[in-house]
């Protein structure tokens, strides 16, 4: 057996799941015993009254569960997720798209100096109360919304805290090299730490350009600039279906959104735009093609049938006129609410990005179940195997990298990058946080087709010294603990 420090999973999106499952064993069993939540913009504080059903609604896009923020501040909301506990500890960061719809709701333009100015207040109440930095989603409303001198002031906000500041950049297709040098500019101007989100070259025409995006962080950093990033080791990505669409038309809310799918000319001025080059937007559609965007999870009986399956199959299925009408029809049927996998990567150039000194491992998942409510659909497989996918297929059968290098890109390089203090090293008054795994053996056994299924070879895993995982099986313990910064 290895006997590891706890795994620290980088980029977590289980933020509404541990209320609702607080054992996160999807998680956990995989040897994460540390989450970094609130990433990609995506978070549920602070929270304004008269604006908490546009927050929920939100929440509701990016989750299967029906949340309800019973908190209003940041040091609330962290407050409610210690009271509900949690098997793994969780790192929280503040997000740009719950401080922005706080502030101005889902208007597609700049802040006036007020607002942004109310905004970085925002930023600097949840570092204040224990984040540990920032996030901000620049293909997500509403943070698409956003400009780069935007970008900028919470940055500073971000740095007044010394916290780090987390991005998934505006494009990862046709725009990623702008993209990659926007947040670049970030950390140049502001000094702020930065850590770049799944970076990926996504669309076969743009296979290649991480070989340009490595060089852009490498002289980065020789000229002052601290950027990290992380990946997860698959080829597909998952998102709301709602993320095909311009940005345009989540103006408003998903209210307005689905008033402009119901309306015919408005459907047709959409699907035009996305027959086009999308200038100024991820177009997934147009990098992808139909047959590599797979629907995973529906809520309606009647659509079920339809999950794992691409969008051109199920417009074969349905005998609608063609793709965009399956796709508007279907998020109108599903009141906006369904998930996507889609297929973008390149193997070769994925294992490019592993190898690099500056790649850490994020799961980009969310803790889910195989029973009870988070056990819906076809949820992407890297939310049960990520970490042993890691260490099995990429370290033990392709040998990318070696298990010395691999434990530290899971363990004390990520727990150094985000300041995450007495975790990710087995010593002398640290936590601690171990798992036991069996080298030989681990390996991921979640599939698109099978997902919710438990990763073999994870043995045990500790959480501030108590059993979680014991011979693969959870205990039942909760003794993970909501971190608070300290710098």
């Amino acid at each position: 057996m290895v006997v590891s420090p706890g795994f620290i999973d980088t980029h977590s999106h289980s933020d509404g799941t541990m209320f609702v499952d607080p054992k996160v064993e999807s998680s956990v069993r995989q040897g994460i015993t540390t989450q970094v939540i609130g990433n990609c913009g995506c978070g549920f504080a602070p929270v304004d009254p008269e604006r908490r059903e546009e927050l929920e609604k939100f929440i509701r896009r990016l989750l299967p569960i029906d949340l309800r923020a019973k908190w209003r501040t940041y040091e609330e909301y962290m407050r409610e997720m210690a009271l509900s506990g949690c098997s793994t500890n969780i790192a929280p960061l503040v997000t740009h798209g719950a401080v922005r719809i706080a502030v101005m709701g889902f208007e597609n333009r700049a802040p006036s100096r007020d607002e942004l100015g109310k905004m970085c207040e925002l930023v600097e109440e949840g570092m204040s109360a224990g984040a540990f930095g920032f996030s901000t989603g620049l293909i997500y409303t509403p943070c698409i919304y956003s400009e780069t001198p935007e970008l900028i002031e919470l940055g500073r906000a971000t740095a007044k805290h010394k916290g780090i500041f987390s991005i998934h950049v505006r494009g990862e297709g046709a725009t990623l090299i702008p993209a990659i040098d926007e947040a670049l500019e970030i950390g140049r101007e502001v000094g702020v730490r930065l850590h770049i989100s799944h970076h990926k070259a996504a669309g076969k025409a743009n296979w290649g350009k991480t070989n340009k995006t490595l060089k852009m962080i490498e002289e980065a950093r020789e000229n002052g600039v601290e950027v990290t990033f992380d990946q997860y080791p698959y080829i597909a990505g998952a998102a709301p279906l709602t993320t095909l669409l311009p940005p345009w038309v989540h103006e408003g809310g998903l209210t307005r959104l689905l008033e402009r799918l119901r309306d015919p000319e408005t459907r047709r001025r959409i699907e035009e735009e996305m027959r086009g080059e999308g200038v100024g937007w991820e177009n997934m559609v147009e990098n992808n093609g139909w047959d590599n965007i797979y629907v995973s999870v529906l809520k309606t009986k009647v659509n079920k049938c339809f999950e794992g399956k691409t969008l051109s199959q199920i417009n074969g299925m349905r005998g609608d006129t063609n793709e965009f009408t399956t796709l508007f029809d279907l998020l109108v049927e599903e009141e906006g609410d369904v998930r996507m996998l889609v297929f973008s990567q390149d193997e070769e150039e994925m294992q490019r990005v592993m190898r690099h000194p500056l790649q850490m491992v994020g799961s980009d998942g969310r803790s889910v179940s195989p029973s009870g409510p988070l056990s819906i659909g076809k949820p992407h497989p890297r939310f049960y195997g990520t970490f042993p996918r890691f260490l099995g297929k990429y370290v033990r059968e392709e040998k990318v990298l070696g298990l010395e290098e691999a434990v530290r890109k899971v363990t004390s390089y990520p727990a150094q990058a985000f300041r995450i203090e007495g975790k990710g090293l087995l010593m002398e008054n640290m936590d601690a946080d171990i798992v036991i795994f069996d080298p030989t053996k681990v390996l991921d056994c979640s599939t698109y087709s099978d997902p919710h299924r438990f990763p073999v070879g994870i043995e045990y895993v500790l959480v501030n010294g108590k059993i979680v995982v014991n011979r693969g099986q959870h205990t039942g313990a909760m003794p993970g603990k909501i971190l608070s910064c300290k710098i």
